[in-house]
């Protein structure tokens, strides 16, 4: 979708959300990880105190060692060849993965759409995969209150876009099929 051919995911260790950011390169993952540090920190007014990242060089260059640095952030690389590592990280990507291949299948839906079908695993996940040490959601745990699932359809189910238009008259569709 949008020619975006990788996906950068952080997770939040205490609560396991997890953001996710499509990109079609991976050079624009150093800027979206320091813009991501920076709103994260004001929007829940908090300091990230530590990051564990891939041995990816896209992770490990010097403009993210001199920001870490000024911003008092302490990171930690993982060994290639060693998903073990980062245990949490790598089962949170293969459900993902898992969750998001069944969902085009069942939907019968064509593969250029895997980026809307990742974004709806990664979003209904940090909405109803429940943490047993805490018996919340990730977004209950960051957010402080429950989510609103109201909305939610399945994936792939037949929608319909509304037209509020103002101008409409009185024998104009008002919605568009």
């Amino acid at each position: 979708v949008n020619e975006k051919k990788y996906i950068l995911i952080i997770m939040d260790d205490y609560s396991r959300f997890t953001w996710v950011k499509f990109l079609a390169s991976k050079d624009e993952a150093l800027d979206f990880i320091i813009k991501f540090l920076k709103m994260i920190q004001v929007r829940l007014n908090a300091p990230v105190r530590n990051i564990r990242i891939d041995n990816e060089t896209k992770f490990i260059n010097q403009t993210l060692r001199d920001y870490y640095e000024q911003v008092d952030i302490s990171y930690e690389t993982l060994v290639a060849g060693t998903p073990q590592q980062n245990g949490i990280v790598e089962r949170r990507n293969s459900t993902l993965v898992e969750a998001t291949r069944t969902m085009l299948i069942y939907a019968k839906a064509p593969l250029f759409l895997w980026a809307k079908a990742v974004a709806t695993t990664w979003y209904t996940q940090n909405r109803s995969v429940i943490q047993r040490c805490h018996g919340k959601t990730p977004y209950e745990l960051l957010h402080d209150r429950k989510p609103d699932l109201s909305y939610l359809h399945a994936f792939s189910a037949l929608c319909y876009l509304n037209n509020d238009s103002e101008n409409l008259g009185k024998l104009q569709a008002k919605a568009d099929i």
